[in-house]
């Protein structure tokens, strides 16, 4: 019996190896490299800047004081509710015909390489975009290329406590570092003992070790007291305008309605990429702290941001917020009764529709999604349907080829 449960290890691990070799070639042989160190930056032409006011004009009350922004640079965090963000902007680009700076042949800007123009979908030099919104390892100087110089950019952080629980559980079937800890609880058994398990260099290692710092585009080996700390975090203080928390987003959705002038409408939301309840580990005080310890980098920018958010929150007035999140509440209730089947999410191999059915992590089925109704209002229909579109069938639908994307989930099905 013990050997022909060996057999099925060592089999795992020699497809396991196999498909990410196959999968390492595949993701570098359609990056190009930047032609030139220093490319033009955007132009806006006369033409699209007009076409851009008169459609928004033309959509303005008498009461409104400002215009709807519409030239946004969103850093798409790993793990931090920011596929829900990805929906809301895909709608609200989509619905005003906005211009989208999309990847080719994937879902993401080619991460963890380091962001480049060259990674558009038909870039050309020179060439504007109102939203970027994908993944990317974050470069600020490259996305500064793509947009206009009054871009509003945003991003959003989560607990890192809770980040990396949520990384752990998701990805550790795609980091070899992890395969090697025993037991049932691997999260607890890491936490315990990381510095045994984690190398820096390792294939994959950064989503183990402050994944926000990395995904920002810096060194996510900087241990929390390293003055270098300290300027990342004033670096992108001046970079951002507004940083969205996941603990409080509902919060988040009313400052960013403000800081882009939108409306509630604009704001609705279905959860996107929730887990299962079984397949989240509580972390109890001791891991929580240990997790805290071990991304130190991640929880000192967490915390700056988190004490200007609610800066923020209070500057907007406490009452006033309290009475949009409760409107905000109120109507994305009244969309899910519209919307969803039995009014909540469902696991995946529950999803009728399976143009419903959000990616799933390696080995597992733990992401939930939604069944829509059958019998919608036909005025609603095409609102809820956007709604509950899972990202990769929402860019297919807005024209990217995920010719990538789609054959390294066919070839995860296949092996797992």
């Amino acid at each position: 019996m013990f050997g022909i449960e060996r057999r099925k290890s060592i089999r795992g691990l020699v497809l396991w190896a196999l498909l990410t070799s196959i999968m390492l070639v595949l993701y570098c042989l359609p990056n190009p490299t930047q032609e030139g160190s220093h490319a033009p930056s955007c132009a806006l032409t006369k033409s699209w800047q007009k076409n851009l006011t008169f459609r928004f004009q033309s959509t303005k009350t008498e009461t409104e004081e400002c215009s709807p922004k519409v030239n946004i640079m969103f850093i798409k965090t790993h793990k931090t509710a920011s596929s829900t963000i990805l929906n809301i902007l895909f709608r609200f680009g989509e619905k005003h015909k906005l211009k989208f700076a999309f990847p080719d042949g994937r879902n993401d800007f080619f991460y963890p390489s380091p962001f480049q123009c060259s990674q558009v979908k038909e870039y050309q030099p020179g060439e504007c975009y109102n939203i970027v919104c994908n993944h990317m390892r974050f470069d600020a100087q490259e996305v500064a290329k793509l947009l206009p110089a009054d871009a509003v950019y945003i991003t959003i952080l989560r607990d890192p406590a809770e980040l990396f629980e949520s990384s752990f559980h998701y990805y550790h079937r795609a980091v070899p570092l992890t395969w090697r800890i025993d037991g049932d609880n691997k999260l607890a058994e890491f936490l315990h003992h990381p510095r045994t398990f984690y190398s820096p260099d390792a294939y994959n290692s950064f989503y183990l070790k402050n994944l926000l710092f990395f995904d920002f585009g810096f060194d996510n080996n900087l241990e929390p007291d390293d003055p270098r700390v300290v300027t990342v975090i004033e670096t992108l203080s001046k970079s951002f305008h507004l940083v969205l928390i996941a603990e409080y987003f509902e919060e988040s959705l009313i400052l960013l309605k403000d800081t882009l002038c939108w409306t509630m409408e604009d704001l609705l939301f279905f959860k996107q990429n929730a887990r299962k309840g079984s397949s989240v580990s509580r972390l109890t005080s001791e891991l929580r702290a240990k997790a805290l310890e071990w991304n130190g980098a991640d929880w000192r920018l967490y915390q700056h941001f988190n004490s200007t958010f609610w800066a923020r929150v209070e500057a907007y007035g406490e009452k006033r917020m309290k009475r949009e999140v409760n409107e905000l509440r109120r109507r994305n209730a009244e969309m899910k009764t519209i919307c969803i089947e039995g009014g909540d999410a469902v696991e995946a191999r529950m999803i009728q529709d399976r143009s419903l059915l959000p990616w799933q992590p390696v080995g597992e089925s733990s992401i939930l999604g939604y069944n829509m109704r059958k019998d919608i209002d036909p005025k609603f229909r095409t609102l809820c349907r956007k709604m509950l579109t899972p990202e990769i069938q929402y860019l297919s639908d807005l024209g990217v080829n995920l010719w990538l994307t789609r054959l390294w989930g066919w070839l995860k099905d296949v092996f797992y």
